[in-house]
C-alpha cells in the first residue's frame, strides 16, 4: 500500500444481503513512518451501532497492524462530533488532544480531535476484539453479554 492510492476507500458489505451498507477509508498514508489514518467513515442506519460496524473497524485495524505492519493508526474527527469521539474511545483509540483551527470546513474553523492506536497496544486490543466478537459473547437474540472494553477508558 502506498500514498498513490490515498485515500483508499473500502465498501462495507452486509454478508446476508450482499449490499453495501457503509464506507471507510485509509488516508494520510505515510509508509516511511508507518502511520496511517482511518476516515471518511459513513455508515447507513442499517450498519450504525451494530456488531458488523465494530467488526469492520476491527478488520481494518487488523490489516493495518498484522498485514501491513504499520506502527501507528490514527482517527481524527471534528472536535464537536461527540458520536465519533465516543466511537474512537470505544474502539480502543487513545485521545491525544485537540488541534485548534486545524481545518476550514463548511465555512468555519474546525478544531480536530486526534486519537491513535500504536502497534505496541495492538496485541491487547486485538484479543479484546476477538473475545467480544466470539459467538460465546452473544445471547440467542444476538445481544452482547460483555461490552467491548479497553484500558484507555
Amino acid at each position: 500500500m502506498d500514498a498513490a492510492g490515498d485515500p483508499m476507500f473500502h465498501a462495507i458489505v452486509d454478508a446476508r444481503s450482499g449490499k453495501a451498507v457503509g464506507v471507510a477509508a485509509y488516508l494520510r498514508i505515510d509508509v516511511a513512518n508507518g502511520v496511517i489514518e482511518v476516515g471518511h467513515i459513513n455508515y447507513s442506519p442499517r450498519l450504525q451501532r451494530s456488531v458488523a460496524a465494530t467488526e469492520a473497524m476491527f478488520l481494518m485495524m487488523r490489516r493495518v497492524f498484522d498485514e501491513l505492519g504499520y506502527r501507528r493508526y490514527e482517527w481524527k474527527c471534528d472536535a464537536l462530533n461527540e458520536p465519533s469521539r465516543l466511537a474512537a474511545a470505544r474502539l480502543g483509540f487513545t485521545f491525544e488532544g485537540v488541534f485548534r483551527q486545524a481545518l476550514v470546513y463548511k465555512g468555519r474553523n474546525r478544531d480536530s480531535a486526534w486519537f491513535s492506536m500504536l502497534d505496541c497496544e495492538w496485541t491487547e486490543r486485538k484479543a479484546e476484539f476477538e473475545r467480544w466478537l466470539s459467538p460465546e459473547n452473544f445471547d440467542r437474540e444476538g445481544r452482547q453479554l460483555t461490552p467491548l472494553a479497553h484500558p484507555t477508558r
